[in-house]
């Protein structure tokens, strides 16, 4: 069973883009897939990576203090800048550009932390970043939507805020607790808890590509551009940054992954709950999950080619 779902997991670029072209090219296909189940997708999904988190992945955060800080603040900051500058170099139009400043205010997804095992980086350095950049979406993504977008588009900071709460903070808790209280349910739960994500995240995909299937055609060479940017960006300043301050190559690698990737399924599930009157925002969601899996692929292939120093060769954590 693990190996099949571990297959699943690999492939899951493989998923995103085949499933987004058929809902693209038969919108038909997946317009049912909307409204209360792109919520509940993500919440599931959002459950699972709560069941496979123990409270040894809380502990290591003070192991690790200095990269913990690094890494969240360089995913709060670096990314919605990054987002902001795209929009405005490119000037898009205000859907496109509101989409692309959401997502990068997003925190990172479980995808960054399979990206971080494929590419031997620091494994549980991710999961934390992760955890952590997820509890405090509720604040930071709101907060920086308003800030970046608010010139153009009125943004609800406290109706996003009770949605992460919602789809997003409170799933993870759940899961925590679950493992914490009942660790044998966990174990055998969360064991599907990637794939969930997977399945999930690839289904929310196909419905607002179907649903923006005619705003995408006009829109398609910049959508795909903008979100291009954003991610290379991302990874790119996450990795020279940390060598900059001169941390160890798995490090290095750890920040960049979890920079350049964000939790496209919480973009997008936030674009179509808050902004269904522009369907680009969703759209620019489901380009940027495509595209920086595709990058994070390409780029844990070739840093897995790339040895390093013992010493900077990381334990990986048995939760992921």
């Amino acid at each position: 069973m693990k190996r099949i779902l571990d297959w699943i997991n690999n492939l899951y670029p493989v998923w995103l883009v085949t499933l987004g072209v058929i809902a693209y090219l038969w919108p038909q296909t997946m317009l049912w897939f909307s409204g209360p189940w792109v919520f509940w997708a993500l919440a599931l999904s959002m459950l699972g990576m709560g069941l496979t988190l123990s409270l040894d992945d809380f502990r290591r955060v003070g192991s690790m203090p200095g990269c913990v800080v690094l890494g969240f603040c360089a995913q709060y900051t670096i990314m919605p800048l990054a987002g902001w500058s795209v929009a405005t170099v490119l000037q898009l139009d205000p859907g496109t550009a509101l989409g692309i400043i959401l997502v990068a205010s997003c925190p990172g997804g479980m995808a960054s932390n399979m990206i971080s095992l494929l590419a031997r980086a620091n494994v549980a350095l991710s999961v934390v970043l992760t955890l952590i950049s997820t509890l405090l979406s509720f604040l930071f993504t709101p907060l920086w939507c308003s800030l970046l977008a608010r010139k153009e588009i009125e943004v609800d900071t406290v109706g996003m805020s009770l949605s992460a709460m919602k789809m997003v903070v409170a799933p993870v808790v759940i899961g925590v607790l679950i493992r914490w209280k009942m660790p044998r349910t966990a174990d055998r739960i969360g064991t599907f808890g990637p794939t969930i994500a997977v399945v999930a995240f690839t289904l929310v995909s196909g419905g607002i590509a179907a649903a923006s299937a005619e705003a995408i055609k006009g829109q398609f060479g910049k959508l795909a551009l903008a979100a291009t940017l954003l991610h290379i960006i991302g990874f790119a300043t996450g990795y020279i940054l940390a060598k900059v301050l001169r941390y160890p190559e798995s490090i290095a690698r750890t920040v960049s992954i979890e920079v350049g990737m964000q939790n496209g399924g919480m973009a997008s599930a936030l674009a179509r709950k808050h902004f269904p009157t522009l369907p680009l925002a969703a759209a620019a969601a489901v380009f940027s999950g495509v595209i920086q899996n595709i990058i994070g692929g390409l780029m844990a292939a070739w840093w897995k080619s790339r040895p390093m120093n013992e010493e900077e060769v990381p334990e990986s954590s048995g939760n992921v």
